[in-house]
């Protein structure tokens, strides 16, 4: 074994032991000078180097924008620090670049290391969409639960507490979020607005419309919560209707999209000489350009198939 590989070798046992830690190390402790008091808590040399790198990180985004991601993350409802989440990132890469060195070479370790960030940005892209479309089906029977709260006597404060505390999440959440920003000052209707924004949910923009008409204007609030909620419904059942319709179309065109991703890494595995063959002359580069263009091209063809808005 050359020394490239067993630097290969050595920055993924590195990468590995420090994801472990991150992933293991829980993220709310007793501090040591709560349980043993009067003795200073003395952090291991693995505990300030990842701490030191993060704090970094945190710096650098913090100079260059970072507020876009973090503000993905928290649309997400991913609870962590916008430098760990980079760190943990940073740690992703460097493993899947030098397994990708050490099983076939330069090119598939590139191919890996971009690989990693495309991905994560699409993970955290469907894990958004999945929230917003969670938030948009829970929304008729909290809706609901407002209304019969309202009925019952309860303020409209007291109405999203309840629904804070019953309702599942992220519903839960962000209404916990809502009550708890209105209790320390800030104005309903522009929690709500931010909420709403937030949900990217037009339906409850609406209901954000309603309730803000209603406190100027008075009225059952019960009575237009049922009527937006019925809208709602409707709304709601066409939207599963074409969702259940595009369905195979998507499905598609995910199989299209990573079918050569697959091939490629198989025969990575399998055969890394039939691979190389393209990294060898000048024709080879210009067909994995050629190849990388028309799979762009496709890709955004698909997607401007499969996507649908009513």
């Amino acid at each position: 074994m050359n020394s490239a590989s067993l630097l290969g070798v050595g920055a993924v046992a590195l990468a590995v032991l420090v994801t472990v830690y991150l992933l293991l190390t829980p993220s709310v402790r007793v501090p040591l000078e709560r349980r043993r008091p009067g003795v200073a808590p003395t952090p291991g040399l693995l505990e300030r180097g990842a701490g030191s790198l993060t704090t970094a990180l945190g710096s650098v985004l913090n100079r260059r924008g970072g507020s876009t991601v973090g503000g993905a993350l928290e649309l997400a409802g991913i609870r962590m620090r916008l430098q760990d989440a980079a760190f943990l990132l940073l740690v992703a890469t460097v493993v899947a670049g030098a397994l990708g060195f050490v099983l076939s070479g330069p090119l598939i370790a590139l191919l890996l290391a971009v690989f990693v960030p495309v991905a994560f940005r699409v993970w955290l892209r469907l894990r958004i969409r999945r929230r917003q479309a969670a938030f948009a089906d829970q929304l008729e029977d909290t809706l609901q639960l407002i209304a019969g709260a309202l009925r019952a006597g309860h303020s409209l404060l007291q109405a999203l507490d309840s629904v804070a505390r019953e309702a599942e999440e992220p519903t839960s959440e962000e209404f916990a979020r809502v009550v708890n920003e209105t209790r320390v000052g800030r104005d309903l209707a522009t929690t709500l607005e931010e909420t709403a924004a937030r949900t990217g949910s037009q339906d409850f923009v609406w209901v954000t419309q309603a309730i803000a008409v209603n406190r100027e204007v008075g009225g059952n609030l019960a009575d237009v919560l049922d009527g937006v909620g019925k809208t709602i419904r409707e709304r709601g059942q066409v939207r599963r209707q074409i969702k259940a319709l595009a369905a195979e179309g998507k499905l598609s065109a995910i199989v299209l999209m990573a079918l050569p991703f697959g091939i490629i890494g198989f025969l990575a595995v399998a055969n890394p000489e039939y691979i190389s063959a393209f990294t060898s002359s000048l024709i080879g580069f210009a067909m994995i350009g050629l190849c990388v263009v028309m799979l762009v091209i496709g890709g955004l063809w698909l997607r401007k198939t499969v996507r649908i808005r009513w």
